[in-house]
């Protein structure tokens, strides 16, 4: 079955992209959540329509995205968690502890999907740089510390 995705979704496919899932997938689930269109003839006709507004309404933000990384230039996150004695901590640290630490010290609202982490799991106490894409022109590189609790 073929669908208009409507958000981004791992493992199927991006924004706006007309792709074939499984017609179970597409009716009982994207579908009902509002991730996906059915890609008959009138939503494909749309679908230059949705773009244009999407991208006018990302347009208006970037300046909003612009103050943000400007507010974020320079700043060093801390992020506490629990270590052993070599430096090792307890569990990792993930994009979802950068976006709550970014809302608890800073007040801004982030989504977890738009922070790529430099690797797949940070293990050890530390300085890394994360990365924020929140517009497809403003991306922000975000330094954060791992310390000890």
């Amino acid at each position: 079955m073929d669908i208009i995705l409507l958000d981004d979704i791992e493992k199927v496919g991006d924004k706006h992209e007309v792709v074939s899932v499984k017609p179970g997938f597409a009716r009982n689930y994207l579908i009902p959540q509002g991730m996906a269109i059915v890609a008959n003839d009138a939503n494909r006709a749309k679908l230059d329509e949705i773009k244009a507004k999407e991208q006018e309404e990302l347009q208006a933000r970037k300046a909003e995205f612009e103050a943000i990384a400007e507010r974020l230039e320079g700043e060093v996150l801390k992020i506490g968690a629990k270590a052993g004695t070599s430096g090792k901590i307890f569990g990792s640290v993930t994009n979802v502890q950068i976006a709550t630490v970014l809302k608890e010290q800073y007040d801004i609202d982030v989504d977890r999907r738009k922070v790529k982490m430099p690797e797949e799991d940070i293990k050890t106490l530390g300085t890394y740089t994360a990365e924020l894409n929140l517009h497809p022109e403003v991306e922000i590189k975000v330094n954060f510390e791992v310390v000890e609790e």
